[in-house]
């Protein structure tokens, strides 16, 4: 009889199996309407290779359906809170041997303590990783085998308030996990530890990774949710990501704290390789990732100019290395008197908050009409100091009073604007 002639209830509980029918022997138009629901398809039964091309729209997709949390792990522009992953952008200087507590790449410091051992910090030309040009590379020159309890020596990179709210920190049940991913090379093996600290709220958290070989590798931290400890929404320093390199025991006792806690030195670092225990152990790293979720997703690329432009922020010189002398900073300044020149410079990107400003003297030269009339003393009258200018008062040479002129700067270590967190 046909098939539409047989009830429901005519038909055994399990009577008609998968191995009963046939591929394609039952149609959408076969199906009543609502007649397949959620609960009637199992776990996992309908994959990728299952659903059409283009089969899912919009239109198909009720509002809401999709949230942050399902969202997880899914790549899109600016997933990525660090600045100058890709150690492209070094406007201090591109290496520093004996390198103390500074920065030498952008938005990367080094930072040392109580230990009796050197290293060279340079921006390091990669030719070995696809999809990358540089790294950050630390170069061991002087050894240390015994290493003091409050020894540390790692790199750092500080971030905003404003840009870590994504993470919904300290919202409670809201609050995301953040994972962490990056490339090393070395060929000091072993176990190294990571941290973020949460100076906002002073808490902490680490995780570690295992290097095997002395390959470049991509490593993946993930940090798990904290409910507690809100992040404050400003322009000041929120979290702190560490790359531990040395660490006393201080920081390596107990078992590491792999969970949001108070922020203590006790199971910070524990496992941690001492890698300044030989002249020929190196460590680099590049393509670092910070970014909401519970697995870490394909590396963001930017453009030079996206990354030049978010460094500037915290850090501009007029003469940065790359420049092989570097730029020549220009002014138009006007005079009131006969003594004093006045003029405004404008940084090239507006900064943090107010820079500190530093720069040498008796290297500005000063034009008036035309002709050059004396190099001028510029070390005094930066007042006037906010983050998009500062005013610049230039003393030294006779003006001619009620006119104007033109400054040019082209002091070797150029101005320099410090806005870093």
């Amino acid at each position: 009889m046909p098939i539409s002639k047989i009830k429901q209830a005519s038909i055994d509980a399990s009577a008609l199996t998968g191995s009963n029918i046939t591929d394609g022997s039952i149609t959408a138009a076969d199906l009543a309407t609502d007649a397949v629901t959620t609960a009637k398809i199992a776990s996992g039964a309908v994959s990728d290779a299952k659903i059409a091309a283009d089969a899912v729209t919009t239109a198909k997709i009720a509002d809401g359906a999709i949230t942050l949390a399902k969202t997880t792990g899914i790549g899109g522009g600016g997933k990525n809170v660090i600045i100058n992953g890709e150690m492209m952008i070094s406007q201090r200087q591109t290496t520093s041997s004996n390198v103390g507590n500074q920065y030498v790449l952008d938005r990367f410091a080094v930072y040392k303590q109580n230990t009796s051992s050197t290293y060279t910090c340079s921006q390091n030309t990669v030719t070995d990783l696809p999809g990358f040009n540089h790294s950050l590379k630390m170069d061991c020159t002087t050894a240390d085998t015994s290493l003091a309890s409050n020894e540390q020596v790692y790199i750092v990179t500080k971030l905003e308030g404003r840009e870590c709210q994504r993470f919904a920190k300290g919202h409670g049940s809201d609050a995301l996990p953040i994972t962490l991913s990056f490339y090393v090379k070395t060929n000091k093996l072993g176990v190294y530890t990571v941290r973020i600290f949460d100076r906002d709220n002073s808490r902490n958290v680490s995780g570690s990774y295992t290097v095997a070989n002395a390959n470049w590798n991509r490593y993946t931290v993930t940090f798990p949710a904290d409910a507690l400890g809100k992040l404050d929404n400003d322009i000041n320093s929120s979290l702190e990501l560490f790359f531990h390199l040395v660490n006393g025991s201080d920081t390596t006792t107990g078992s590491l704290v792999t969970t949001w806690a108070g922020s203590a030195d006790a199971g910070s670092a524990t496992g941690q390789v001492n890698f300044a225990d030989n002249l020929s152990n190196d460590w680099e790293i590049t393509g670092i990732q910070l970014e909401t979720g519970s697995s870490a997703t394909p590396f963001e690329h930017r453009s030079y100019a996206e990354h030049l432009t978010a460094c500037r922020r915290y850090y501009e010189t007029s003469n940065p290395p790359q420049n092989y002398g570097g730029r020549i900073a220009y002014l138009s300044y006007t005079t009131y008197t006969t003594t004093s020149g006045y003029c405004t410079y404008f940084y090239d990107v507006e900064k943090r908050t107010s820079p500190t400003i530093t720069h040498g003297a008796n290297v500005w030269r000063i034009y008036q009409n035309g002709s050059l009339i004396a190099n001028a003393n510029g070390a005094g009258g930066t007042d006037g100091i906010s983050a998009r200018n500062f005013a610049l008062t230039l003393t030294g040479p006779t003006y001619t009073a009620h006119s104007g002129g033109m400054a040019d700067y082209r002091g070797d270590n150029g101005i320099k604007f410090d806005a870093e967190l």
